[in-house]
């Protein structure tokens, strides 16, 4: 049965995969994430993934990797190529990355429509299921306490 799910969700992210990305990137952070890359030797991906862990039960964890793992959810936009684990992607459908440079912050920040309460750094979110992930206490390592 598990197995069974586990093709339902890989064959209906692949069709909405063609019709709309799994999520978006904004312009401000694409370029930043190709100066970023740019700056590195052998990665040519952002890699996105959702981890437990952070004050709300689930953190983002974004990273550069040199390709795309099987199973993975590929996308690109504006000339970034996005890899996303399956796991992950359930919670990241229909998310945006984007970038902010102001003068309280700079760095990147996920909008996710699917986090129906978040910590408040925004590094760490809730999913409206309630699922908390295990091991999850006490901030998310960016300075918050919930």
């Amino acid at each position: 049965m598990e197995a069974a799910l586990v093709a339902r969700i890989r064959f209906t992210m692949e069709l909405q995969e063609r019709v709309l990305p799994l999520m978006t990137v904004t312009e401000a952070a694409a370029a930043k994430i190709k100066q970023l890359i740019a700056e590195e030797e052998d990665v040519s991906v952002l890699r996105v993934a959702i981890q437990g862990g952070g004050c709300s039960g689930f953190q983002y964890g974004l990273g550069f990797d040199r390709g795309a793992a099987d199973g993975d959810v590929e996308f690109e936009m504006h000339g970034v190529q996005v890899v996303v684990d399956p796991f992950s992607a359930p919670y990241l459908q229909g998310a945006e990355i984007d970038f902010v440079d102001s003068i309280q912050a700079a760095g990147f920040a996920i909008n996710n429509p699917n986090a129906s309460s978040s910590c408040g750094c925004g590094h760490s979110f809730q999913v409206e299921e309630g699922a908390e992930a295990e091991g999850a206490a006490g901030g998310c390592g960016s300075g918050c306490s919930a």
